[in-house]
């Protein structure tokens, strides 16, 4: 039986620490989805579209990662994929508790799929999407938190 994973976020934009994950995930798992997802809370940047560009262009060499967006439930996307595990990257105690919050609600509307925490890497540990849209909108060097390949359309977007 295919083990199947879902690394959702809202990946806006894609950071050096979110493709930690997604490379690791896809050293446990046969198949990994890249799940860009809305959230409510946010305003993206990039378009949902754009997003999955930018995950597929930087996970190519992935063969087991492909990416969808999917506007709804968590839940439902992983039922309907087949996925047995939701997996998401863990920077501090702040990312535990809003993480293990959804977790709960997660196994509650879909109990069949675990949820699994991977601990960032120690030089990936302040990195995150808000940090890359902050530097980048000063014009600030952010080829150390984004991959390269994609750094000059980053910066194109946010640096005004």
């Amino acid at each position: 039986m295919e083990r199947i994973a879902v690394c959702p976020g809202s990946f806006d934009p894609v950071t050096l620490g979110h493709l930690d994950i997604i490379t690791r995930t896809s050293e446990l798992f046969d198949r990994v989805i890249v799940l860009v997802s809305k959230n409510v809370d946010k305003n993206p940047a990039f378009s949902a579209e754009e997003r999955v560009e930018l995950i597929k262009e930087v996970t190519g060499d992935l063969k087991n990662v492909s990416v969808e967006a999917f506007d709804g439930l968590l839940a439902d996307f992983v039922r309907e994929s087949g996925a047995c595990a939701i997996v998401k990257g863990i920077r501090a105690m702040t990312d535990f508790e809003n993480e293990f919050q959804m977790a709960l609600v997660n196994r509650r509307l879909y109990g069949e799929a675990e949820t699994v925490f991977l601990v960032a890497r120690s030089e990936n540990m302040y990195l995150s999407s808000s940090v890359v849209r902050q530097v980048a909108s000063f014009g600030g060097d952010i080829s150390g938190f984004v991959p390269e390949k994609i750094a000059d359309r980053i910066m194109k977007r946010l640096y005004k």
